[in-house]
């Protein structure tokens, strides 16, 4: 059995979910479905992070306990998760006792080993970020994903040796140029660890900061946030000694957003080093969303898409559909309501939602509603039945790759075609000729086949309208990936017409 991990980030639930969580979280999601229709047992991770200073500041804003506060943000996520398609396997808070033991555990043996050390720290921390910074990070005297600058701070913290595992971390990212992806995300962590990074500050003083795990040997102190959060990706599968985190670890794919590339190279990966864990297999570093006047989004610049509303407006597999097909993964890209509603209309209403509504609609026309048998193939049927049955291994490789815009691609390609098969076929004509029953009866069952097909290799994607387009056809409403031609829609059984994507004409929306 293969055994696959995929892991969102373990969220910072201070406020709601925004569209770069749901960016993520969609595909993972994506990616987790394709490689579970594929055979492969999947796990998909996703979570809360609920300790640190900024959820401590918030919960006081809020007139709230921290306890009361991360249980309500957490809900909140779950329950977008739910509106947005995504069907994650686990859901992982790090304020769970299971979670804080293993934190706990991890601390002492690094401690045991000398691996973790007391010391005075002076330094610029941003709070924004929760670590300190040096002046070299600082762009016009603060981090420039920071609303505030970062402030001097001076306390005792106990630290993780973190500069030991440099030329260790260098010479993995030397010798597996596939670990980060894309590769530029690999390039900048390498020059990174050219010069000396330094150890890590793993805890904060309680008479500042009391919201986290305690550290085992002394009440004084609680763990620093990052060092907490990155053993969620582990603690549940039951680490160190559990069947789970034996099966599925070596698996183990992180998705991320650039903003959280250094904790997740520099801080994990000298972490699992000292602990003996392997290396994850691979990161897939996503890029920024930017808002329609091109700048990243933000809560303060208010261009944002509120990934909710846009669920609600446009359809959740529209939002899903746009989201992996508009920004190649790993690069920035807008998103903004026009770009829905354009991918809306142009993509899925015009191209796959008209192909179904035709052929849907000719089925009804000329045959009554009934599948019709085949009868023999000519070279373009051919072409279209060879181009089917390869699809899915040519989108499973892109996928494994985290390469889904392309994937897609590869299949709105399909559809493409089809549209055109439709064109010079010309059932309307063919219907008009006594002579051309047979070859009409090829010409539908190819074209509702083939939709099939599409309906398959879509699923993952589109999971809601996938299952309608496969009700109409009157197949099976659970997909079946790799069918071979000709095991999809039955002669003989009965399709209905319908409108997958109706267009929305002239609607307003605030970009």
């Amino acid at each position: 059995m293969s055994y696959r991990y995929i892991t969102t980030p373990i969220y910072y639930v201070n406020d709601r979910p925004h569209l770069g969580h749901a960016y993520a979280s969609v595909h993972a999601d994506i990616m987790a479905r394709y490689l579970r229709a594929a055979g492969h047992q999947v796990l998909l991770l996703t979570g809360a992070d609920e300790h640190g200073e900024k959820i401590a500041r918030a919960a006081l804003q809020a007139n709230e306990a921290p306890q009361v506060f991360v249980e309500r943000h957490a809900q909140s996520f779950k329950e977008a998760w739910r509106r947005l398609a995504v069907k994650p396997d686990m859901f992982v808070r790090t304020t769970n006792p299971a979670h804080a033991r293993v934190v706990s555990d991890c601390l002492t043996r690094l401690f045991n080993a000398g691996d973790i050390y007391l010391a005075d720290y002076e330094g610029l921390y941003s709070i924004g970020q929760e670590r300190f910074v040096t002046e070299k990070e600082l762009v016009d005297g603060k981090l420039p994903e920071d609303k505030e600058p970062p402030v001097l701070r001076r306390e005792p913290n106990y630290f993780f040796r973190m500069e030991a595992h440099r030329e260790w971390m260098r010479q993995l990212l030397l010798d597996t140029p596939d670990l980060i992806q894309p590769v530029q995300y690999r390039n900048e962590i390498l020059k990174l660890l050219e010069q000396p990074i330094g150890d890590l500050s793993i805890s904060r003083p309680v008479d500042r900061l009391d919201w986290g795990i305690p550290i085992p040997w002394d009440a004084g102190h609680v763990t620093y946030v990052w060092f907490d959060a990155l053993l969620s990706y582990v603690s549940p599968l039951g680490y160190p000694d559990q069947p789970a985190f034996a099966d599925y670890w070596p698996s183990v794919r992180h998705v991320i957003g650039k903003d959280i590339l250094r904790t997740h190279t520099l801080f994990w990966l000298s972490m699992t080093h000292a602990l003996g864990i392997a290396p994850y297999q691979r990161l897939h570093v996503s890029g920024h969303l930017l808002g329609s006047d091109g700048r990243k989004m933000s809560k303060s610049l208010g261009n944002g898409v509120d990934p909710l509303e846009a669920a609600d407006t446009y359809g959740v597999d529209t939002l899903r559909y746009t989201l992996i097909r508009e920004v190649s993964f790993g690069f920035d890209g807008i998103v903004s309501n026009a770009v829905i509603e354009q991918r809306l209309n142009r993509d899925l209403a015009d191209d796959l939602g008209n192909l179904a509504a035709r052929t849907l609609a000719m089925a009804m026309k000329y045959r009554g509603g009934t599948v019709p048998a085949p009868k023999a193939y000519e070279a373009r049927e051919e072409a279209i039945i060879d181009w089917s049955n390869e699809l899915p291994g040519i989108v499973l490789a892109l996928v494994e790759e985290m390469k889904l815009s392309r994937a897609v691609e590869q299949v709105m390609d399909f559809v493409k075609h089809l549209n055109g098969y439709v064109a010079s076929s010309a059932p309307w004509a063919l219907a008009k000729d006594s002579n051309a029953s047979d070859q009409l009866d090829t010409v539908l069952y190819t074209l509702l086949e083939a939709l099939c097909s599409i309906s398959n290799l879509l699923h993952p994607v589109m999971p809601g309208k996938m299952e309608e387009l496969r009700g109409l056809l009157g197949v099976s409403a659970e997909a079946q990936w790799n069918l071979p031609w000709g095991h999809g829609v039955r002669p003989g059984t009965q399709v209905k017409e319908g409108i997958l994507f109706p267009k929305r004409p002239g609607a307003e929306h605030p970009d």
